[in-house]
């Protein structure tokens, strides 16, 4: 279970529209991720401001990157989304957490 503080800082990180975008799209992709420059392309933003938020999200834990020639593709941190969730919901329902799970599409 992740620890309040971290919870904390991931939701801080995710508290802009710029960074909340990558991250939606960054988790839409999967596991496999995207290239920085096809998220720039995708969401408008310059590929010196997105490096910014690329920085914030990762010091919260919420993506990682991977080099792959001279492209960078970054990709959610899945472990941590659902722990975070986890944490969100830990008490839901009383902690009857069975009956008021969040839909999600994926497992």
């Amino acid at each position: 279970m992740m620890e309040s503080t971290r919870v904390v800082k991931a939701l801080a990180a995710l508290a802009q529209s710029t960074r909340l975008g990558v991250y939606r799209l960054l988790v839409a992709a999967g596991p496999e991720g995207i290239a920085a420059g096809q998220i720039a392309e995708s969401l408008g933003v310059s590929p010196a401001t997105l490096s910014f938020h690329f920085k914030t999200l990762s010091h919260a834990g919420l993506i990682e990157s991977r080099q792959e020639g001279r492209f960078v593709f970054y990709f959610a941190n899945f472990e941590v989304m659902n722990d975070m969730v986890a944490y969100l919901t830990e008490n839901c329902c009383g902690g009857n957490a069975e009956t008021c799970r969040p839909a999600t599409k994926c497992k």
